[in-house]
């Protein structure tokens, strides 16, 4: 199993319904969120992330698993990132999110992924 060593902790803040959005990847199993970033990071890495999200007075730590890459100067200009697929043991975290997006989950807007 790889790790991201060298590249630290990832932190990720999200404090309006648009940018959780955009950075909400519902298509992947068991939910997935997107962070831009210049560092270099490989599909099938693991990563750690502080997620400080809305209003929540903690910050949330989220293992997971690196399971999409947009490099730098991608096609239509979307932003260079990766998607993380949050843990599929506890869906606290999804069910928190889907409450905060409820009514747009079914939007046609773009995100940063798709």
């Amino acid at each position: 199993m790889q790790g991201p060593a060298g590249k630290g902790i990832l932190s990720l803040t999200i404090k309006d319904k648009a940018l959780l959005y955009s950075a909400y990847m519902p298509f992947i199993k068991g939910g997935g969120l997107f962070i831009a970033t210049s560092k270099a990071y490989n599909v099938g890495d693991d990563v750690f992330l502080l997620l400080n999200l809305m209003d929540e007075p903690d910050k949330i730590p989220v293992a997971g698993k690196i399971v999409w890459v947009t490099p730098k100067r991608a096609q239509g200009n979307r932003k260079a990132g990766i998607g993380i697929q949050l843990p599929q043991d506890d869906n606290t975290l999804i069910k928190k999110i889907e409450s905060y997006l409820a009514g747009s989950l079914e939007s046609d807007r773009p995100t940063h992924t798709l």
